[in-house]
């Protein structure tokens, strides 16, 4: 008796659910069916309606008529989702999800949409996923609620802030809630506070939601808070464009202080004016470039790293072919600063052809790591991998050359020669074999320039030049032969030129930067940081 009992209670059970989710099909069912009838306030109606349902099925169904793919099959009148297959569509039941085989487009209707409806499903897509399991998808709803905010979201947004966990996700949230508050007809007091919590999210989206609300407010205590926090929103944000501008110059400073470095040491050093440079730093691009291309025919698997096997070997070549040019061009003319302009601008020439007769004129491609690849925000700025990695390879270049120069013999000859040539030569140091490595060191610190510059410009047989006017200012400018006067000079440039090119442009910028410089230099003829010593002065 008691197992009959018990069997009956299962059944009404069953039933009861079964008759449950029937209902819930067919609300289901009509609530598609409003997407497809109706002008365009009707389908507005709909789509509101469909998002409070809070249905899980409900968001593919939005995003496949935001995005054009909701149809209605003639033969039926099914309402469907279609993905091109080929010639034909893949359809899916909207409402079921089954898979209800291909036809031609011709036997489709599609829903129509435009832009206003766009954006409303967009705000209701980002509704039905405020409660995904996936932070990253409840942010990007939140997000996209932020930018249009739609009334109808405010009572799914309370529940998911009530059920939060996540501090960023909440925060999100908060925000979003604010914005779609400042778009409903709550209280003057609600929308005043909501006008604070968008202002302290302080980025463009937020300036934004706050004209909005400044032009549609009609209290006159909203729109005055709308408009104080939008100026204070457009404050923060030039201090956060003057920041982004700094990283900016420092980052094109980095990239001026890979390609001078070497120049300061041989120009430095040896006084001599080597044209030339800057094919030493499109050597150290090609060896990467040949380096990149051996490892994906060969080894693929090897490809993050190919940077880390191209920076000795770029630092080899380089070196290697500045030792060649000393040995067989420069040491016949020293004390004679024109011919070695002249000389090495014609080697510069040679260089380029050379390479145009190996690997062609057009631009070649080097591929980025996957670690220099993507991007983060700090505060309003954005930093890119790729860049910071070169601020902090230029940085540690810059910080061995100081120990080489301090620490090593080879350090102390160079320095020595620099300072007074003579008494080094009388002392019993090589000045020749000096030369030659010193020259042999600043071509391979040009080669290593090479391989950073590869991951942010053309590699091309012009590379270089595009560097060499630019890494002789920087080493006029902080000083000749001063290392630390060659970071200051290139990180000041760098930022200076950021800063001028919104207002003047990227080439009367440049230009100004060259007046500065002429006008300086006459003043300090040494630059920034003279050197020292008998010889020098």
């Amino acid at each position: 008796m008691f197992l009959l009992r018990s069997l009956a209670v299962l059944c009404s059970a069953l039933a009861s659910l079964t008759i449950a989710v029937t209902a819930l099909a067919a609300d289901l069912q009509s609530l598609v069916t409003n997407l497809t009838a109706g002008s365009f306030g009707d389908r507005e109606t709909a789509i509101g309606a469909l998002a409070t349902s809070g249905d899980a099925r409900a968001a593919p169904i939005l995003e496949a008529l935001g995005a054009g793919q909701l149809y209605i099959r003639t033969s039926d009148k099914l309402v469907v989702i279609g993905k091109p297959s080929g010639n034909q569509v893949a359809l899916t039941e909207a409402v079921s999800g089954k898979a209800a085989g291909t036809v031609a487009e011709s036997e489709l209707e599609r829903v129509r949409v435009n832009n206003r409806l766009r954006g409303i499903i967009e705000a209701a897509v980002g509704s039905l996923t405020l409660m995904s399991p996936d932070a990253r998808v409840r942010r990007g709803a939140a997000d996209s609620l932020f930018k249009r905010p739609e009334p109808a979201a405010l009572a799914p947004l309370d529940a998911a802030i009530a059920g939060e966990k996540d501090a960023r996700v909440k925060q999100a949230f908060a925000e979003a809630r604010a914005a779609v508050v400042l778009a409903s007809d709550a209280t003057v007091q609600q929308k005043i506070e909501a006008i604070g919590i968008v202002r302290d999210r302080g980025d463009r989206e937020a300036l934004s939601v706050l004209q909005g609300a400044a032009n549609n407010a009609k209290e006159p205590e909203v729109k005055a808070a709308a408009v104080a926090a939008a100026e204070t929103v457009r404050q923060t944000l030039a201090a956060w464009e003057a920041a982004q501008n700094v990283w900016y110059g420092i980052s094109l400073g980095s990239v001026l202080l890979l390609a001078a470095i070497g120049l300061a040491i041989t120009f430095g050093t040896m006084g001599v004016i080597n044209m030339a440079h800057g094919e030493m730093v499109m050597l150290g691009a090609y060896t990467t470039f040949v380096v990149q291309e051996i490892i994906r025919t060969s080894a693929p698997h090897l490809f993050d790293t190919s940077l880390l096997i191209a920076l000795p070997l770029a630092f080899l070549v380089a070196g290697g072919v500045g030792i060649l040019i000393e040995r067989g061009i420069i040491r016949f003319l020293y004390g004679r600063p024109l011919d070695t302009l002249l000389a090495t601008w014609g080697l510069s020439l040679v260089l380029q052809q050379a390479v145009r007769s190996i690997f062609g004129s057009s631009n070649r491609e080097v591929g980025a790591p996957s670690w220099m690849s993507g991007a983060f925000q700090v505060g309003q700025i954005n930093v890119t991998y790729g860049r910071l990695w070169i601020v902090i390879f230029s940085l540690v270049v810059f910080a061995a050359l100081i120990l080489l120069l301090r620490k090593t013999s080879l350090g102390l000859y160079m320095r020595a020669v620099t300072q007074n040539r003579p008494m080094a030569s009388a002392v019993g140091i090589r000045t020749p074999r000096v030369d030659a490595l010193t020259f042999g060191l600043g071509s391979g610190i040009a080669g290593l320039a090479g391989v950073a510059l590869s991951q942010i410009d053309n590699v091309s047989p012009n590379l270089g030049q595009g560097y060499i006017i630019d890494s002789f200012m920087v080493v006029v400018f902080g000083g000749v032969g001063n290392l630390f006067g060659t970071l200051i000079g290139a990180l000041t440039l760098g930022v200076v030129n950021k800063f001028l090119e919104p207002y003047a442009g990227a080439v009367l910028g440049k230009i100004l930067v060259l007046v500065f410089i002429i006008l300086f230099i006459q003043r300090r003829p040494r630059g920034l940081f003279a050197l020292k010593g008998r010889s020098v002065e």
